[in-house]
């Protein structure tokens, strides 16, 4: 058997039509025109048409691409017929390099004003007219080229161990509902040595203002680790009438608060997947939670008098000694739920880091440029892929709703198809018996119908 390239009407991720169409819908092209201005290029064809080169840097980055040569995925076949803005790698990664930090904030305004049209348009944050949670982290991703602008040296687990490595650190604030995926509603490089709270008052500020936009019209939680307990991000919570859940740091007075509590006043928790002993019935996980008053930032222009929710687990170090020994943890929380609620309400802080998997899975499985702006707007462009992939999987069925990014591409974008034209007339041919036919014909035919007369 031979093997061609030479088929001119065959694409290899048909999935990028009802994508791109989706994007136009939230105003992408527009609003990158009228927010993106790039006029001090040192060549000045560099930073011609942003809206097109931005999207597509987008349209790569949804069908795979994590560098910038990867950008070529979208040059073959067919594809120069089925969009008109199709650039060579070279062209985009110059014009990255023009941007300067202005240029990031005007294209992160850009994402926060998408991510509300979305919002407005598509199932992609259903649930938020009841509750909304606003998770901030960061971070670090880890470079190699000692002369990338901004690569240092920054704390980092790998394997369970706490090490130093040299990389680039983006701070990102998500938001989600119980019914969705989280999506990217602001995010911030900066460099690899970092502090994690660095910044993130102003950042949160922007994603809760993201949030109301976005139709978030019921209860707002702000959720973050032990890194974020600082008055300023609790404030900036407060300012938006937002409600908070924050991770304390472990200090004497901290210790005082938890050794106030009674020990009838334990109870324990039942989280998802809890094993039960068949013989007794009980739980075999150890874990007890408490309550009691803390004011926290006490003398400051931040003192706030709010509940300290404690977990405690039996220390597994320590299991041969005649009364048990606890570890504690502890986070602090205005909210009204009961004291279990608030706990594993708390701990589902942690679906911030199926955002991090997809976007390491993705388009910041590298930062791609020496030039530290470049690799911002970078990183913004990838936020606002991941944000298309949301709304396309929302939009295609309530399986792909929460699906993590890998199986999106997979079952809605790359998308092998055979353009045809009879009559005159476009048509992708795809393949018979394709899993998710029924899915993507729905997303399809959502994307590409006229939008409603206003």
């Amino acid at each position: 058997m031979s093997v061609r390239f030479d088929e001119e009407n065959l694409v290899s991720c048909a999935g990028l039509v009802p994508v791109m169409a989706l994007a136009e819908r939230a105003g992408m092209s527009q609003l990158v025109a009228e927010k993106v201005e790039i006029t001090n290029a040192p060549i000045p064809s560099t930073g011609a048409n942003p809206a097109g080169k931005i999207a597509a840097i987008v349209a790569g980055m949804v069908a795979g691409a994590d560098c910038i040569d990867d950008l070529d995925v979208i040059r073959h076949g067919g594809m120069k017929r089925l969009f008109s803005g199709v650039y060579a790698p070279s062209t985009l990664g110059s014009f990255l390099r023009s941007f300067t930090h202005g240029h990031v904030l005007q294209l992160t305004a850009v994402l926060r004003a998408m991510l509300a049209t979305l919002a407005m348009t598509t199932p992609v944050l259903a649930g938020a007219e009841q509750m909304t949670y606003v998770d901030i982290d960061s971070l670090l991703r880890r470079v190699y080229g000692k002369k990338k602008r901004g690569a240092r040296f920054g704390p980092a687990k790998v394997g369970g161990y706490s090490l130093l490595l040299r990389g680039l650190s983006p701070l990102v604030a998500t938001i989600s509902t119980p019914l969705a995926a989280p999506l990217i509603a602001a995010m911030r490089l900066r460099g690899g040595n970092a502090g994690s709270a660095r910044g993130a008052a102003g950042l949160l500020a922007e994603a809760l203002n993201t949030a109301k936009a976005s139709g978030a019209r019921g209860m707002i939680l702000v959720r973050a680790d032990s890194a974020y307990y600082a008055g300023t991000v609790v404030s900036a919570a407060r300012r938006a009438a937002a409600r908070f859940s924050i991770t304390v740091t472990g200090n004497s007075a901290i210790q005082a608060a938890i050794a106030t509590i009674p020990d009838d006043a334990w109870i324990p928790v039942r989280y998802p997947g809890a094993v039960e002993d068949p013989d007794t019935g009980k739980l075999i996980s150890d874990a007890e939670v408490a309550e009691t008053v803390y004011t926290a930032f006490a003398g400051t222009s931040h003192e706030v008098t709010a509940r300290l929710v404690v977990r405690r687990v039996k220390d597994q170090n320590h299991t041969d000694v005649l009364f048990p020994v606890w570890r504690y943890h502890a986070f602090l929380t205005d909210t009204a739920l009961s004291t279990v609620e608030a706990d594993l309400t708390h701990r589902r802080h942690a679906v911030v880091e199926t955002t991090f998997a997809d976007l390491i899975d993705g388009p910041l499985a590298h930062l791609p440029s020496g030039h530290f702006d470049a690799n911002a707007a970078w990183a913004v462009c990838a936020a606002i892929s991941h944000n298309l992939l949301r709304a396309t999987g929302s939009t295609a069925s309530i399986f792909h709703t929460t699906a993590r990014g890998a199986t999106l591409r997979r079952h809605l974008v790359c998308v092998p198809a055979r353009l045809a034209r009879p009559q005159g007339r476009e048509i992708l041919h795809l393949p018979g018996y394709w899993p998710w036919a029924d899915a993507f014909a729905g997303l399809h035919d959502a994307a590409t119908r006229p939008p409603p007369a206003a």
